[in-house]
C-alpha cells in the first residue's frame, strides 16, 4: 500500500488515470476514497491524488489538536516526497480549508484550486456543530453516527428520492462495519482544525486560479460561508447549486463532474 512518511506522520495514499496531478483533499471524518465517483470522471485527464489526511483512514491519527497550516504541511510535504512540484487541488469542506492554506503557505505549489462548500471563518453556530460532531461520535454507534452524518450533508431533494434514501440506508450498515473506523481523537484533531480556520485576510493576497461551489440549501457551511471565500480570493469564480446541500457534488454527480473537470482543463 502506498504511505509516505511526511512532516512527521505516515501518510497514505492512491493514484488514479494519467495526466499532470491533481491533489484530491477530503472532508472531516471522512478518507480519500469517498473521492472515487469523481476520480473516475478526471482520471481520464489527471493524475488523481487521493490522500487521507492525518487522523482518518489509514495515515497516523495522532493526538490533536490539528490545524489547517498543519494539515496544508501534511500535503506540502506529500507532494515533496513524490516528487511533484506543482499542483491542481480540489478540497471539500474541511479539505477546501487545508486547500486554503496550502495556497496560502505553498503559493509555488498550488496551479490551481477548486474549493468545495468552503469557509473562511467559523460563527458561533459553525463551531457548535463541529463540537456536537466530536460528542455525537463519542457516544453513538458506528451507524447512528452515519446517519447524523448524513443529516448534516443532504437536502431534502436527497432525503425524499427513494434511491438515495437506499444509498443512504446502505451506508450506514457500511459504517457499522467498516474495518478502518476514525477513531475519537482524529475526529477531534479535525474539529479542532475546523473550528480555528481564520483566513479571511490572507485570502485577499492570494494570486491563483480558484472555482468556488457550494450548494444553496447547504445547512453544515451555509451559503454566504462560499459566497464569501469567493469574495475573497481575487478573480475566483463561483457556481451555486440550486436546491443542494453539502453534498452537491454527489446529488449533481455528473454536471459537477463535467463542470469541475471542463474548469481543471482550463486552469
Amino acid at each position: 500500500m502506498p504511505t509516505v512518511n511526511a512532516n512527521g506522520i505516515d501518510i497514505y495514499y492512491e493514484t488514479r488515470g494519467s495526466g499532470e496531478p491533481l491533489l484530491l483533499i477530503m472532508g472531516i471524518t471522512a478518507p480519500g476514497s469517498v473521492w472515487e465517483k469523481h476520480a473516475a470522471a478526471w482520471e481520464k485527464d489527471f493524475t488523481c491524488i487521493l490522500m487521507d489526511n492525518r487522523g482518518v483512514g489509514r495515515s497516523s491519527k495522532p493526538a490533536g489538536p490539528y490545524s489547517t497550516e498543519l494539515m496544508a504541511d501534511d500535503c506540502a510535504a506529500l507532494l515533496d516526497a513524490l516528487g511533484i512540484p506543482k499542483v491542481r487541488v480540489a478540497g471539500v469542506s474541511m479539505g477546501s480549508t487545508i486547500a486554503q492554506q496550502l495556497a496560502i503557505r505553498h503559493p509555488e505549489k498550488v496551479k490551481s484550486m477548486v474549493l468545495m462548500c468552503p469557509w473562511a471563518r467559523c460563527d458561533q453556530k459553525a463551531r457548535a456543530i463541529f463540537e456536537l460532531m466530536v460528542d455525537c461520535k463519542a457516544r453513538f454507534r458506528p451507524e447512528e453516527f452515519s446517519r447524523f452524518i448524513q443529516q448534516l450533508i443532504f437536502s431534502k431533494a436527497s432525503w425524499d428520492d427513494p434511491e438515495t434514501f437506499q444509498g443512504m440506508l446502505a451506508d450506514r450498515k457500511a459504517a457499522a462495519a467498516d474495518p478502518n473506523p476514525q477513531p475519537l481523537v482524529g475526529l477531534e484533531g479535525q474539529a479542532a482544525a475546523c473550528m480555528d480556520h481564520q483566513v479571511l485576510e490572507e485570502l485577499k493576497k492570494l494570486q491563483v486560479p480558484t472555482f468556488v461551489v457550494g450548494g444553496d440549501a447547504d445547512e453544515f457551511t451555509p451559503k454566504w460561508m462560499t459566497e464569501e471565500v469567493a469574495e475573497a480570493i481575487p478573480g475566483s469564480e463561483l457556481h451555486i447549486y440550486k436546491d443542494s446541500g453539502h453534498a452537491f457534488h454527489w446529488e449533481n454527480l455528473a454536471d459537477f463532474n463535467r463542470r469541475v473537470g471542463d474548469w481543471l482543463k482550463r486552469n
